[in-house]
């Protein structure tokens, strides 16, 4: 299954709307080479065999052709599952060495951990949200995208935004990686001191587990993104009460936890 139907809300400057939305699916994948845990990736299940192996191949893991010794260990309703590869020693490649050198890292925050144990994470849930506001959050957009100055000269870039409780833009990094894009802003407050007033995350793309993390983590109440949220994100920004909103463009918004 590589989509599922979440209720959500439909908000336009006229209206609210109860809907059923099809999401995404995103789940992790652990890979244990010679029964030990190697990497997680996050992916939408489907093709997992071919992912493992395509990965293993261009990261420089395994690359022969010859038929590849992969069985599922574990799975799991929600789609977290376990592959063992058995790979002599002699055919492991340089890529084997370097766990943290996946290329699929840049894009991917969760990625390159060694198992689905590393993923979790807990504190309280957060409390007291926005009110919505399409003037303010189109203000705020407006003023995010004035500062991507990479995505204009490129187009080719992401932005994560965060601005106070008075929505004021208090930092705005661009970057190739959605989750770069992120790390740097909030690395940016807490290097002048201003975490504590972050309140609401605008990122110019679309919203998967890892980003519902990191805001969570840095005690960010609201996330708004221009395109989608996976299953995931959504699910943990439920469990963390982090309000996320998707699909926010011309006076519109999709309310998929509140």
């Amino acid at each position: 299954m590589q989509t599922l139907k979440y209720e959500a809300v439909k908000i336009t400057k006229d209206s609210k709307n109860k809907i059923k939305d099809a999401v995404v699916v995103e789940a992790p994948l652990q890979i244990n080479i010679n029964n030990k845990p190697y990497t997680v990736v996050m992916r939408t299940p489907g093709n997992d065999k071919e992912l493992i192996r395509g990965l293993l191949y261009v990261e420089d893991i395994y690359k022969k052709e010859k038929i590849l010794n992969l069985s599922l260990i574990e799975t799991s309703e929600n789609h977290f599952s376990v592959f063992n590869v058995i790979i002599p020693n002699d055919d492991l490649g340089k890529g084997y060495m370097n766990k943290r050198s996946l290329l699929s890292v840049s894009s991917c925050g969760i990625c390159g951990k060694q198992s689905i144990e590393g993923i979790k994470v807990k504190g309280p849930k957060i409390e007291s949200k926005m009110k919505f506001d399409f003037l303010k959050i189109e203000k705020m957009f407006s003023q995010m995208q004035k500062k991507q100055v990479l995505y204009k000269e490129t187009g080719a870039s992401h932005a994560a935004a965060i601005f106070n409780s008075d929505n004021c833009l208090i930092s705005i990094m661009e970057d190739i990686g959605r989750h770069n894009a992120v790390d740097k802003a909030i690395g940016s407050l807490i290097k002048s001191n201003q975490l504590k007033e972050s309140t609401y995350l605008l990122v110019s793309g679309r919203v998967s587990y890892e980003i519902v993390t990191k805001a969570f983590i840095a005690k960010i109440k609201t996330i708004i993104a221009v395109s989608g949220c996976s299953s995931l994100a959504i699910d943990f920004a439920k469990e963390f009460g982090i309000q996320l909103l998707g699909f926010t463009r011309d006076k519109r918004t999709t309310l998929y936890s509140e």
